[in-house]
């Protein structure tokens, strides 16, 4: 997120697009209701189904599963259209005005460089690159250049108008013209629109071109680093953003740093060549990676030994998703498995293969609270155990109140939890069982190994606390995350000491000065909970600590004009005096010299805004990172009712597809599946419900699986609320009740009729409240980026049971 929940108070327009809050992230309807109530905010929700939120919404627009592309580009081409996007921002502020190579094309919905080898697509980005004089980007301030990124968009955006638009999405004309005009009216400096998102724009097999899309309207309106505005992801667990923080993702480090590869970096010279780069704050990178290897293997970590680079795992250039570690299960090339606080039987698509998948592991560990369905997989219904030869452990881990230690949450707060209660029985902590297993390993090793160095060398002093019940001191866990001087243990406050020289050692870079001392408050950072507010913005610096250096708002210096004059005066996070910066916030950009502490001139820093980006600006125009596009382009899901209207290209050409069981997928338009499927959450239970349906009272807030289908689909069919259905898609089949509501109704696709039907998929074999798993119906095909799964959007069939 590029905000935090309480600023959600200073918006002027929420556009709530593939996100249900009300249910899902409560504290985001608090701070919508807070703007709601003293600002006049108005809601915007747009969603397949009418849900909670929409019931609050002010405009609610039903959409097609999947087609939030050119939802979004219909609003931008709208914004240009009427002059309505703010120009001086996108000028100053964003490359629009920068020269792209004559090579590049978009022709057909394939954008130049598409090569094919060995059945797979992939793109040559050359061609999508900056034009340069030496190292000096060329570029077009007047922006009529037909090769500057703004008339390249233009054109690009020109082809989705409203009427093309809504029969793509299905939403009603009057209503999207009425959102175009709403929305659009934040592209000013006294206005914010705040764009909120979660699973619906990700889980799609072009979902990271959704978030893309995203990013490009906020930019276009002006609404990325101001109060009110950004695109801010609601996560669906407290610490989802810490688990990705820590590098859960395979390709990166801690930090989102990307990791070692066996190919293109023999030597720890080569990534840092390969890896940084010459402008932005990335220039850093060195020191990161260096502390981090210093944090990993300490005193044996050095100058002459590459930092022990040699030691750590190198990256193949395979897929090692989620994804494809089921693929390879399923091949019997994975022998062992942990599934840790995860339950991928009910939550991993194309759950039925990936169930039959864990047959052929010789042993998995399961750690969780209770007994799930993916460790309980060798007694499945319609399973004899006695066919399965996988031996399985299930070690019982403490709840969240049972343990001490940060979760980072959706506005980038790094927050101390305390420990209310003892775990019961023999349920430990994860830190104890990570701490004691790899230990365990540390024995083993000690008479040999094919390669014992890292493991033995491996930094591991984390004392046992006698007090603790023997558990880790998370303490010096902490501190080795945080950062730290070599040289006398003292932690650092800030990431910008950190040094490239083995003189300072730091697990995750963006963390670093959370458990740093507060000098007022005299508690670690994360620990802190002052509500003091001094600007009135709802920032609470003082509450917690954001990664990075406390920041609440990112890239704050968009929020002032490029003479540092604040956009909107009484929502200011920085400001430029005449002599020095004013600021609420952390500034976001150099605004002071490092060596004489003068106050830099906002000229400078004007810049480059987007200290992230090697160009110092913000991307409308992607030349690097996505490998699907330099921009997004509407396509079906890989399961669609329809043809894509837009171009001859049905799909993202570039999508993670699968083989074997894997590989099942209905053709386009397939009479047997003629219904749009689309998973989603309920309040009354979390994630794959093996906490929910295992405790008694929550378990009976919603003790029954079920399908929500429209009454014009029930009425067609004879289907009548409460009947048992079978739904059914090429990969399996469920049975649940139905729910006949008018929640979800059939669209007008391009003249065709489409009913969608609402799957939620908390439910699996075990438990108190078991039903069967709305998984089993969903494609295994995912992002060309990301691998996430079309979850989203896929066909499937509805019948009486």
């Amino acid at each position: 997120m590029t905000n935090l929940f309480p600023d959600y108070k200073n918006t002027d327009v929420f556009l709530m697009i593939g996100a249900n809050p009300a249910e899902n992230h409560p504290q985001v309807m608090r701070f919508a209701g807070i703007a709601v109530a003293t600002r006049g905010a108005k809601i915007i929700v747009v969603d397949p189904r009418y849900t909670k939120t929409a019931s609050k919404a002010h405009i609610y627009a039903p959409i097609r599963p999947g087609t939030d592309i050119a939802f979004l580009y219909g609003l931008m081409n709208y914004a240009i259209e009427n002059n309505l996007y703010f120009h001086e921002y996108v000028l100053n502020y964003t490359n629009a005005s920068y020269l792209i190579n004559p090579d590049y094309s978009f022709n057909d919905g394939v954008f130049s460089g598409l090569t094919e080898k060995d059945g797979k697509f992939s793109y040559d980005t050359s061609s999508w690159a900056y034009q340069k004089d030496g190292d000096t980007i060329r570029k077009d301030p007047t922006l009529q250049d037909p090769l500057c990124v703004f008339q390249i968009l233009k054109k690009h955006v020109s082809r989705y108008d409203i009427k093309t638009v809504c029969n793509i999405t299905g939403t009603p004309e009057d209503i999207y013209r009425q959102i175009c005009e709403l929305y659009c009216s934040t592209g000013r400096p006294d206005k914010a629109g705040n764009l909120l998102y979660a699973m619906g724009i990700t889980q799609h097999t072009y979902g990271s071109q959704n978030v893309r899309a995203t990013a490009m309207l906020q930019l276009l309106l002006g609404n990325i680093g101001i109060p009110g505005g950004g695109v801010n992801a609601q996560r669906g667990e407290s610490n989802v953003q810490g688990s990705t923080d820590q590098a859960m993702l395979y390709h990166l480090f801690p930090g989102y740093n990307p990791s070692f590869s066996a190919a293109a970096h023999p030597t720890l010279k080569d990534y840092l060549e390969k890896e940084t780069p010459k402008s932005g704050y990335w220039s850093n990178r060195p020191k990161f990676i260096i502390s981090m290897l210093k944090a990993w293997f300490g005193d044996k970590a050095t100058a002459e030994n590459d930092y022990c680079f040699d030691w750590v795992p190198k990256h193949t250039g395979k897929d090692h998703s989620h994804l494809a570690i089921f693929e390879r299960m399923a091949e019997g090339k994975i022998k062992g498995f942990f599934a840790w606080g995860q339950n991928p039987a009910v939550g991993g698509p194309a759950a039925i293969t990936a169930k039959k998948a864990l047959e052929n592991l010789d042993w998995m560990v399961g750690v969780d609270l209770f007994e799930t369905e993916t460790v309980s997989f060798w007694k499945r219904p319609g399973v004899n155990p006695a066919d399965i030869k996988t031996e399985v452990f299930l070690l019982p881990t403490a709840f969240s109140y049972e343990k001490e230690g940060t979760v980072a949450n959706s506005s980038r707060w790094i927050q101390w939890r305390w420990k209310a209660v003892d775990p019961p029985g023999e349920a430990k902590s994860d830190l104890w069982i990570a701490d004691r297993i790899m230990k365990a390993i540390k024995k083993e090793y000690q008479s040999g190994g094919k390669f014992p160095d890292p493991i033995l060398n491996m930094t591991w002093n984390y004392p046992e606390l006698p007090e603790h019940h023997g558990e880790p001191d998370i303490m010096a866990v902490a501190k080795e995350m945080n950062g730290y001087n070599v040289a006398d243990g003292s932690m650092l406050d800030s990431f910008a000491k950190l040094k490239d020289d083995g003189s300072t050692a730091c697990g995750i870079w963006i963390y670093t000065g959370y458990m740093f001392e507060d000098p007022v408050l005299k508690v670690p950072a994360s620990q802190r909970r002052s509500r003091e507010d001094k600007s009135g913005l709802g920032l609470f610096p003082q509450w917690s600590f954001a990664w990075p250096a406390n920041r609440r708002i990112v890239y704050n210096r968009c929020s002032a004009d490029p003479n540092g004059k604040p956009w909107d005066p009484s929502r200011a996070l920085v400001a430029w005096d005449g002599s020095q910066w004013i600021t609420n916030d952390v500034p976001d950009f150099g605004f002071k010299d490092a060596a004489t502490g003068a106050f830099i001139p906002p000229n400078v820093s004007a810049a480059s805004p987007f200290i992230m980006n090697a160009e110092g600006q913000a991307r409308l125009f992607a030349p690097t990172g996505m490998k699907d596009g330099p921009l997004p382009e509407h396509y079906e899901p890989i399961e669609s009712p329809v043809e894509n209207i837009m171009s001859k290209q049905q799909c993202n050409p570039i999508a993670a597809l699968y083989k074997g069981e894997f590989a099942k997928i209905a053709q386009m338009a397939s009479p047997d599946y003629p219904y749009i499927g689309t998973t989603h959450r309920l309040v009354e239970h979390y994630q794959s419900g093996a906490v929910t349906r295992s405790c008694p009272t929550l378990a009976m807030l919603m003790p029954e699986m079920f399908v929500t289908i429209s009454p014009s689909l029930a009425a067609k069919l004879g289907i009548k609320p409460g009947d048992m259905v079978k739904v059914s898609s090429i990969r399996g089949e469920i049975k649940c009740k139905a729910n006949v509501l008018p929640i979800i109704k059939p669209l007008k696709v391009n003249g065709k009729e489409i009913e969608i039907i609402g799957i939620p998929w908390h439910w699996g074999y075990q438990g108190i409240a078991t039903g069967e798993t709305a998984n089993d119906l969903t494609p295994c095909v995912g992002d060309a980026n990301t691998m996430i799964p079309e979850s989203k959007a896929f066909l499937c069939n509805v019948q009486i049971a």
